[in-house]
């Protein structure tokens, strides 16, 4: 008589920690072309980031009566992706209540990696916008090799949004990383570079990336914008594969998937079009990320022996 064994019956050698190191290796041809943009003071912000969110991640687990441990490789992809999304001019003490605001606040507050019901990086990004607006919107880096006399410059979405003559890149410039912008989001190519190898690795799939990009190229065409301009000119890339794909606070199911990217789609639409903000990329993902819980009990597939829901 053979023997029934119960599930899980598929096992799979990858773990949180080489999830998290793929993660952050990906991340690494941005970093590079960072460098090459604006500098190697960029490095200071990357490294002051890392470093506080690993401090952070550390009294955060002992103030909470929790293991400390940094082996899962969590604190140090935050803490680059959060230097990800500011300013290559940003003031290095606010980069650094940054990293403690998305570890502590965002991510062990609610009970540690798998609890949080936001993305850590960009919770702490949007607090300090609407808490240091100047410093997080005047710390912008025109590229070494575009500089004249000033040094910092609008993105290229600010620019538009404010009706500037100057300021608008050509699409080849922005797909190579000639544009101002945050710290890792203006190479195209090598945002997409990562992105490949996260796919090669299944680490993640389209479903969300693919959804949420081509709802913003589909509604900007519809309304007389240019999409390649919409898709290129500020944090869409970056977001769409390396923030909305989060796994804590994405949905599970491919439908599911879809339906979160595309809603980010809209939103990230609406806020750059409609909004007193010029990007609407974090914004959306955090919006998005409260209705993961709906969208998962309304995707999730039926329990086998179920015919509908199970009573209460």
């Amino acid at each position: 008589m053979n023997e029934i064994r119960c599930a899980p019956h598929v096992h799979t050698s990858e773990s949180t920690s080489r999830i998290m190191f793929s993660v952050a290796a990906a991340l690494l041809p941005a970093m590079i072309g960072s460098i090459y943009y604006f500098g190697p003071g960029v490095m200071q912000v990357v490294t002051v980031c890392v470093a506080f969110c690993l401090l952070s991640e550390v009294i955060s687990k002992k103030l909470f009566g929790r293991t400390a441990s940094l082996k899962d490789g969590s604190a140090l992809v935050t803490g680059i992706l959060l230097a990800f999304v500011l300013p290559p001019g940003i003031p290095l003490w606010i980069a650094a209540l940054g990293s403690f605001l998305a570890i502590f606040l965002t991510k062990e507050l609610f009970g540690g990696l798998g609890f949080n019901i936001f993305n850590p990086a960009l919770t702490a990004r949007t607090i300090l916008l609407v808490s240091f607006p100047v410093q997080m919107t005047t710390s912008y880096l025109v590229p070494f090799s575009y500089r004249t006399d000033a040094i910092t410059g609008a993105t290229p979405l600010a620019a538009l949004k404010e009706g500037l003559d100057t300021g608008i890149p050509a699409a080849w410039e922005m797909f190579m990383g000639g544009r101002a912008g945050c710290i890792g989001e203006t190479s195209t190519i090598l945002l997409l570079a990562g992105a490949a190898f996260l796919l090669l690795r299944r680490i993640i799939t389209l479903h969300i990336p693919l959804s949420f990009i081509l709802t913003v190229a589909l509604l900007s065409l519809a309304t007389g914008q240019d999409p390649v301009f919409q898709v290129m000119a500020g944090g869409l890339i970056l977001g769409a594969f390396f923030m909305a794909t989060d796994y804590v606070t994405s949905p599970l199911t491919g439908r599911g998937k879809i339906i979160f990217g595309a809603g980010c789609g809209i939103v990230t639409f609406l806020i750059r079009q409609k909004g007193g903000y010029p990007e609407g990329v974090a914004f959306s993902i955090l919006f998005m990320n409260m209705f993961v819980p709906l969208i998962d009990r309304y995707t999730l597939p039926t329990k086998f022996g179920f015919s509908g829901k199970a009573k209460k």
